[in-house]
This record gives structure tokens, sequence and C-alpha cells, in this order.
């Protein structure tokens, strides 16, 4: 897989931003990516250096509407801390 298959997208909620002091950073990565492939990956795209890279995977949530009920799509979760000397992540545009 190339690395932007790998990394969908940055996971922005009020805890992963309270993170981003700490150089930790959230993002939903491919189910079938593994830890060594979400490292490399990062750091290729935003040419920083990681240190470590925690997984998890989310199960999908049961939702209803009306009679009818189904699940949420499951997902791949990592969060990357990144080294002290390296630079920060810009998730949002500075205008």
């Amino acid at each position: 897989m190339e690395a932007r298959e790998i990394i969908l997208r940055p996971v922005i909620t009020e805890a992963s931003t309270a993170l981003f002091d700490d150089k930790r950073y959230t993002f939903d990565v491919d189910v079938r990516a593994t830890k060594t492939q979400v490292k490399n990956a990062i750091q290729e795209i935003f040419d920083v250096k990681v240190v470590k890279v925690n997984i998890m995977n989310v199960k999908g949530k049961l939702k209803r509407q009306g009679r009818y009920e189904g699940y949420t799509k499951k997902r791949r979760k990592a969060i990357v801390t990144l080294s002290a000397d390296s630079k920060e992540i810009k998730l949002f545009g500075d205008e």
C-alpha cells in the first residue's frame, strides 16, 4: 500500500487536539495497516520523525432509523507521537 492509502484522515476532536501540545496526533488509518506501515507513511507524507505509534480498532456503533437498524463502519485509529526535535504537523491552514 502507498502512504496516501494508509493514512485516511486526521481525527479532529476536543481530546485529540489537546494532545497537539505533546506532539501527539490522531489519524484514521486503513484497517489492514500495521504500526510500521503507519510510521513510514507519516514520516513520508509530513517529513517528521515518529517515535511511537499506538493503534486501536474501533467497533461500529449500532444505529437506528425508524424500525431499521445497522452498524456504522468499523475503523482503525492511530495515535502518533513525534520526537521532541521534530517539526509540528500543520493540520489547519494558517490564515
